[in-house]
């Protein structure tokens, strides 16, 4: 459905954070967002899900171009047809965000409602939830901004809060705002919430398309400006557009709190306990995580003595810890963290010196996702790399070639198509072929079966982008690697 027909309103996820705090787990490249970190779905399927009905019109999505093939698939396996997946070229927060999304939705119909929110965070009583958003609704409808505000559970520091006022006269559960305010410290959060009108801001906004960029124009018009040019200068791409890099490159990097809802004079809040949590650390999932009698949460392959307080978890191999106390040990395929789980907000400074020592663990997780399917790095040496290969049914990667390796393939499982310069045939499992430096070669899975190979690389260099590709499907830049 259309976002301009009557009453519907058009979710606006926005996907462009890499969950830093996260780490190893989350990566740039494969973020927090992008997986199943409290459920069985990923966090991005669960805001879209949660976003879906006869409310709601098809979401839209703003997102980093490296993952917008990962989105349209986890999309695409619930069911659901984004209206649009547009492509930032760079982060610059979410006002820019929020002010392109508005522009699209009001060509499309001048009183379209959207709901802006973060793909990443948790919301349990979705019922709530929806009742906050209708109430929200009316009031967007009469031209307020409004903000939906989470009553508080515990002072909590981490969060910015938002001072209620009078009541709307005009909507029953909706406040004017009297004042935003940043992120407290532990004695001042304590008085915000025993006062009883201050509620956590959780940056969830649901306005006028119109209204917004109103507000937009008066508090920052280059902002609007530079957003219709990066839209109007965008491209499509498959089923994505592109912003344009060059404009978009000049919106000043601010966030919706900081550019409108701080200032305006249109600023209205809807209280709601809904349960909710931007999931940003990994003390925050210990609290809502199933604990044991000493209170430790294991995921994965763990095994706990005489240990208490515990947040760990195994994405392979067995962790064992013993006579340790609230710690948070993470284990991947490539790294593994250790912390004092009252320090876990200061991962991100690992990720830093991570990434000026310029190690790949810092952006890129041991699983790296193609629009083709997925490669594990199983062994990495001086000349020499192996890899496990998982095309998707349907799928092929690139037609390509290297200048500094060469490449052996054996097939694992189900059946590959092989293209080599210029020959094209067929392997089983079991079978093998080599690929010399230089030769044009394509992998294709045509079968309605996975396909796994293992590719032995040999040469001077064994880099991603070592890539020259020739033809693909899903119209990658040549020098793209996602």
């Amino acid at each position: 459905m259309m976002s301009g027909a009557k009453g519907l309103i058009t979710p606006v996820l926005l996907s462009g954070g890499s969950g830093t705090r996260l780490w190893p787990v989350s990566r740039a490249l494969h973020p927090k967002q992008l997986q199943a970190l409290v459920g069985e779905r990923t966090m991005l399927q669960e805001t879209a899900l949660r976003l879906a009905g006869p409310e709601f019109a098809a979401p839209m999505v703003v997102c980093n171009g490296d993952h917008r093939f990962t989105i349209a698939a986890q999309l695409q396996s619930v069911g659901l047809t984004p209206q649009s997946i547009v492509l930032e070229p760079q982060g610059r927060n979410t006002a820019p965000a929020a002010a392109v999304a508005a522009l699209t939705l009001r060509q499309q119909s001048p009183d379209a409602l959207m709901l802006l929110a973060a793909s990443d965070h948790v919301i349990e009583d979705v019922g709530a939830f929806h009742e906050a958003v209708r109430i929200a609704a009316d009031a967007a409808r009469q031209g307020y901004l409004v903000s939906i505000g989470v009553m508080p559970t515990r002072p909590e520091t981490g969060y910015g809060y938002i001072d209620r006022g009078p009541d709307l006269p005009s909507v029953r559960g909706a406040f004017a705002v009297k004042r935003f305010v940043e992120k407290p410290d532990r004695a001042t959060a304590e008085r915000f919430v025993s006062s009883g009108t201050f509620l956590w801001n959780a940056s969830i906004f649901l306005f006028r398309a119109s209204t917004y960029l109103e507000e937009l124009e008066k508090y920052a018009p280059d902002i609007r400006t530079q957003a219709e040019i990066a839209l109007k200068l965008g491209t499509r791409d498959l089923d994505f557009l592109r912003l344009d890099p060059a404009a978009f490159a000049k919106c000043p990097s601010i966030s919706i709190d900081y550019a409108v809802m701080e200032r305006t004079g249109r600023a209205a809040v809807v209280p709601a306990d809904i349960g909710w949590s931007d999931v940003g650390s990994w003390s925050m999932l210990w609290e809502r995580g199933a604990k044991d009698a000493d209170g430790n949460v294991k995921t994965g392959d763990v095994l706990i003595e005489d240990g208490k307080g515990n947040f760990i978890r195994s994405d392979s191999r067995l962790v064992a810890a013993l006579g340790v106390e609230n710690l948070v040990i993470i284990a991947t395929n490539d790294a593994v963290l250790v912390a004092a789980r009252d320090r876990d907000q200061d991962v991100k400074r690992v990720v830093d010196r991570l990434i000026k020592a310029g190690r790949t663990e810092a952006s890129q997780p041991a699983r790296v996702y193609r629009p083709w399917g997925s490669f594990e790095t199983l062994h990495l040496a001086a000349g020499s790399q192996v890899k496990l290969i998982e095309v998707n049914p349907g799928a092929a990667l690139s037609l390509q070639y290297h200048h500094k390796r060469a490449e052996h393939w054996v097939v694992v499982v189900g059946e590959a198509w092989i293209t080599r310069g210029d020959t094209a045939f067929a392997l089983k499992a079991n079978e093998s072929t080599f690929i010399p430096i230089g030769m044009p070669h394509r992998l294709e899975n045509r079968t309605d079966e996975p396909l796994r190979i293992i590719e032995v690389q040999v040469g001077s260099y064994l880099g991603e982008d070592d890539i020259v590709r020739l033809e693909d499907r899903y119209r990658r830049t040549p020098n793209e690697q996602a």
